[in-house]
């Protein structure tokens, strides 16, 4: 199993920042794939970026240039560097990682995000 624990969510202003932080813990070897996703009421579940053991990123299209994510693979995080939020951002957030053949998914708990002035 893999635990995956959120940090950083809150409230901020149109225009501001926030950077979202995941621990990886437990059985961690043979991730392949860290990612964040994003969720409101009534909605599904959508991607935001993702990142590979290599480096290799993929953004969603309405976070491009916005959002950056970068993952330290010594210390088991994975971030989510968030600019220029929009109140449309406002959502929970989720911390994903994939781990093996077949891939098996692992989800963090979510951690609020709130933009509005």
């Amino acid at each position: 199993q893999v635990q995956l624990v959120e940090a950083g969510g809150g409230l901020v202003q149109p225009g501001g920042s926030l950077n979202l932080s995941c621990l990886a813990s437990g059985s961690i070897i043979g991730i392949y794939l860290m990612a964040w996703y994003r969720q409101t009421p009534g909605k599904q579940r959508e991607l935001v970026a993702l990142i590979y053991n290599d480096g290799r990123t993929n953004y969603a299209d309405f976070v491009k240039g916005r959002f950056t994510i970068s993952r330290d693979n010594a210390k088991n995080t994975v971030s989510l560097q968030m600019n220029s939020l929009k109140p449309e951002d406002t959502a929970v957030y989720y911390c994903n990682a994939r781990r093996g053949l077949p891939s098996t998914n692992y989800w963090g708990q979510g951690t609020q995000v709130t933009v509005s002035s």
